[in-house]
């Protein structure tokens, strides 16, 4: 079939023609022909780089029609960076169509720009956050919208975008036409489908979850001490290597990047703690190709859509078990080949057979490679190198007497070895003294820790990064017993912002880890009470919580928080009582009366922030996605689908 066949207008197909586009893939194939009806409710579930932005960009350009002064079309995406990819194809495939005129809205740039942009646009592409934030300020204006696409809606969900979505879907008509693209179908994507859409059709490009058949999915397993230097070892057994090191927090994605940079590689990182002139930098050389490496989190990664990534290694697993198929989409785009690496400690083996089962796809077992391995292929590309360099005769040519001096007392056997060996001992030397890092050679059917001698790998964690007890919560029932069991190694917080200020549990939960650098996985039972708030940590982040949370901004409320006492053990069995163990009488720090008021007796809102502590750099940009919803075995949190934006731009 060809894209004349699909129904698209003469300008659209002009455009098509110019891109490029031999034939429609498969999800542009069923879906285009159906989008282009005048009712077309629609749910595709295909992977990343199978296409999905033509399939529903050019319909969307299709239908829009003249003479209409608002906006028609309205496409929502979880990141500042898919949506400039977005609205950079739209304009591709609009380029002979004056009656399309495309604008990107997204966090971390000037508002009142953007509002002046709007004005005559005929389809937003916009993030959640900064859209509710123009709705909001009656600078968008979605009472003519007649299409709205979700493009990535399971990461949308997953990013805590739930309630911005349901906002602005409730401004546009109730007579629309939705289309949902994602790449994996839970059940909160589901729920979307059944809220917004009336009988959709549905089409999934190979099962749903299943991850592209073209690429290789392997894992190593090592020892935690050694995760740094496994990583290295794959890069340097990999030469043409350009690829995407994910981490699952800005703190390790930075300290990766810089350790590499240290040791002589070609990365950089990439995550919300940068500014937006540094995320952009450093993605345009990842997209020149100049940078060969480039290490992020999740969601600072969604939306990177750059052809010829060869190698996606996950130097950490994600919590959420789907955010591995975003992961390893990123690479075998177009029909390439590419290769998914993961590396995974001795205590890490269920959430390999865990992946399988959502990818239905079988890891293959790696070995990580020894110095001898790796110094023969550098020894080669070396060597390729150098006969495919272009001898620049006229340069040299000066050069050439002196050279030949120097070296006339050595034959060509002693140059060539000489001149190879300045190349090759780098390599042997230090790989010799590094050894072995493989940590065991039948981990696939054992799947338990294979070197009983291997420490725990608590000690080796900085501040910022994730605690290995949480993910290994892999069955409902065991989570629940380790849950009671370790009452006593939690904290209880006061906070003093409650439902009267647009709190909610997710947003109490995005401010704690986004500011205190932890995960959803270190925090527990979450109260919002209607002044005043409680929550529970593990006892070993108190004073860093403490530290960081304190200040920051909710929506224009300054957060401050305290530690309280433990809440008694019948209230937390119970569920019907909120009495807090404790004692304020004298003002001191002790437990709460679950009430109406601020136990302080006083107003508990605190005053507004003249700016927000969180980096502004895109949507929620910095934070590793995945990290509220369900995990390794476990059923997804409520909390985790009603988060919004804490901090506006």
């Amino acid at each position: 079939m060809t894209f004349s066949e699909l129904g698209l207008r003469d300008e659209v197909l002009k455009s098509i023609n110019d891109l490029g586009f031999d034939a429609p893939t498969p999800i542009q194939e069923k879906a285009i022909p159906h989008l282009l009806k005048s009712e077309s409710d629609f749910v595709g579930l295909a992977q990343t780089g199978t296409g999905k932005t033509a399939a529903f960009g050019l319909p969307l350009v299709n239908n829009v029609k003249p003479g209409v002064n608002s906006p028609q079309g309205l496409i929502i995406c979880p990141t500042r960076e898919l949506c400039l990819q977005i609205s950079k194809d739209l304009e591709n495939y609009a380029k002979y169509d004056r009656n399309t005129s495309i604008v990107a809205v997204y966090g971390g740039a000037d508002i009142r720009r953007q509002i002046t942009q709007l004005k005559g646009a005929t389809i937003i592409v916009a993030t959640p956050g900064r859209l509710v934030d123009l709705i909001n300020r009656k600078a968008a204006n979605l009472s003519e919208v007649g299409f709205v696409v979700l493009d990535e809606a399971d990461e949308m969900l997953n990013m805590g975008f739930k309630e911005d979505i349901d906002m602005i879907l409730q401004k546009t008509p109730e007579k629309k036409n939705v289309w949902l693209f994602s790449a994996t179908m839970p059940k909160e994507v589901a729920q979307i489908s059944k809220n917004y859409m009336n009988d959709p059709l549905e089409v999934s490009i190979g099962h749903k979850n299943q991850s592209n058949e073209n690429i290789e999915h392997i894992y190593y397993s090592v020892k935690e001490k050694d995760r740094y230097a496994a990583l290295k070892r794959l890069i340097d057994v990999n030469p043409e290597i350009f690829g995407l090191v994910f981490c699952r927090t800005r703190h390790e994605t930075q300290s990766v990047a810089e350790k590499l940079g240290k040791d002589g590689y070609n990365a950089e990182p990439l995550h919300g703690d940068l500014s937006q002139a540094q995320r952009d930098n450093v993605m345009k050389r990842f997209r020149d190709k100049t940078l060969q490496l480039l290490v992020a989190t999740d969601v600072a990664a969604r939306g990177i859509d750059v052809d010829g990534i060869t190698h996606v290694i996950n130097y950490q697993l994600p919590d959420d078990i789907e955010n591995y198929t975003h992961r390893s989409g990123r690479t075998a785009r177009a029909g390439k080949k590419g290769e998914s690496l993961v590396l995974i400690n001795t205590r890490e083996n269920f959430k390999i057979r865990a992946i399988e089962k959502q990818i239905r796809t079988e890891f293959s077992v790696g070995t990580i490679p020894s110095s001898e391995e790796i110094c023969g292929v550098q020894l080669t590309s070396l060597i390729s190198k150098i006969k495919e360099t272009e001898v620049k005769e006229k340069d040299i040519e000066k050069f050439l007497p002196q050279i030949y001096s120097d070296f006339e007392d050595l034959s060509k056997e002693e140059v060539i070895k000489k001149f190879i060996s300045v190349e090759f001992n780098r390599f042997i030397e230090y790989y010799e003294r590094a050894g072995d890092l493989n940590a065991s050679s039948d981990r696939r059917e054992r799947g338990e820790r294979s070197d009983r001698g291997e420490r725990s790998d608590r000690g080796d964690r900085s501040r910022g990064d994730r605690d290995d007890r949480g993910s290994s919560r892999f069955d409902r029932g065991e989570r629940r017993e380790r849950s009671d069991r370790n009452d006593e190694s939690k904290t209880r917080f006061f906070v003093s912002i409650g439902k009267r200020d647009g709190l909610n549990p997710g947003g109490l939960l995005r401010v704690i880890c986004d500011e205190a650098g932890l995960t959803s996985s270190n925090i527990g039972k979450i109260d919002v009470l209607p002044s005043f708030s409680f929550f529970e940590a593990d006892n070993e982040h108190a004073s860093n919580i403490i530290d960081k949370v304190n200040g920051a901004n909710y929506e224009g409320n300054t957060i401050s928080i305290e530690i309280t006492k433990k809440k008694a053990e019948s209230s937390s069995r119970g569920g019907g009582s909120r009495d807090f163990g404790g004692d304020r009488r004298d003002g001191n720090r002790g437990g709460f009366s679950g009430g109406s008021r601020d136990s302080r007796g006083r107003d508990s809102r605190g005053g507004s922030s003249s700016s927000s502590r969180r980096s502004s750099g895109g949507d929620r940009g910095g934070r590793s996605g995945g990290n509220f919803s369900k995990g390794y075995g476990s059923s997804s949190s409520s909390e985790g689908s009603s988060r919004r934006n804490y901090s506006k731009s």
